[in-house]
């Protein structure tokens, strides 16, 4: 074969295979790799869910902690100079294993209690003077601008599952743990302490019940034996942004029949975490039936 020839022959196998590769089905970029497997499970050859695990890990890979962390607005945060009792009732009421612990304010996080350091100390009574600084671990900080994947990364080769996010002049903006970065692949991960949205109230002990700001005045009522009217506000939470005149901070109390409604948690537009104290000889309709 002349060498002319065989230049022909090179030059036409070189079109054919630019054509055949516009018309393959091979993926060139995400977008097409996703159209390939939406495809596939089209077909029955994959299976839904999985489906839905290769769209989330491809979509991680371009998303920032921004896009995915909760706010500080929105998170449970230990304070130093909260009496113990009150950050055990915290703990419990929030039904979270970890928490960030500040120091006088939300910018000065010195570290995260784990709710499993509290329990033997919780076992053995815990004096009214302890310093929580004793049992906080170490905190982590990533900025906003962090990819999700690489800190699911790190989250691993530390083995960490929370971390402190900071904006670019080094303030909190909010928290990121390692489950938020799953429930981006896998959907959302419920386990046995997350509390079912029809659950707002979660009793303490004999005397001391946890309830959501968004408890329902009817549910709060059917529960406490009380006769709040909800024609007005439709959560307990309302009710008591009337009662105060203004959006309580942590600490503050007022009276509800015969119980002590105690702020556990809120931030400066809602009210968010209650715990409900039954005082004098007053009876719940459950304690008397």
């Amino acid at each position: 074969m002349s060498d002319d020839q065989t230049s022909i022959d090179l030059r036409r196998r070189s079109w054919i295979d630019k054509i055949a590769q516009v018309f393959s089905d091979e993926p060139t970029d995400t977008r097409s790799l996703l159209d390939l497997l939406r495809n596939a499970e089209q077909d029955d050859l994959l299976d839904a869910d999985a489906l839905g695990i290769i769209e989330g890990a491809l979509q991680v890979s371009s998303m920032q902690v921004r896009d995915i962390m909760i706010p500080r607005s929105q998170a449970v945060i230990v304070s130093t100079s909260m009496p113990v009792r009150e950050t055990v009732e915290m703990v419990a009421g929030a039904s979270h294993s970890r928490f960030p612990v500040i120091e006088e304010n939300v910018d000065n996080i010195i570290g995260i209690l784990l709710a499993k350091d509290l329990l033997p100390l919780c076992l053995k009574g815990i004096p009214e003077n302890f310093n929580l600084k004793k049992i906080v671990r170490p905190a982590t900080f990533v900025p906003e601008s962090r990819l999700v994947n690489v800190l699911l990364k790190e989250f691993r080769e530390r083995r960490n599952h929370m971390a402190i996010v900071v904006d670019d002049y080094g303030s909190v903006s909010g928290i990121v743990t390692i489950e938020d970065v799953l429930e981006q692949i896998v959907g959302e991960i419920q386990d046995e302490t997350d509390i079912e949205d029809d659950s707002y109230i979660k009793k303490f002990d004999e005397r001391n019940h946890i309830v959501k700001a968004l408890t329902p005045i009817d549910d709060f009522n059917e529960h406490f034996a009380t006769e709040l009217d909800d024609r007005e506000f439709n959560t307990i939470g309302g009710i008591l942004l009337q009662e105060f005149g203004h959006i309580p901070e942590r600490g503050e109390s007022t009276r509800i029949g015969p119980y002590l409604v105690t702020v556990l948690n809120a931030d400066n537009r809602h009210i968010k975490l209650l715990k409900v104290t039954l005082t004098g000889n007053g009876m719940r309709k459950e304690d008397s039936s």
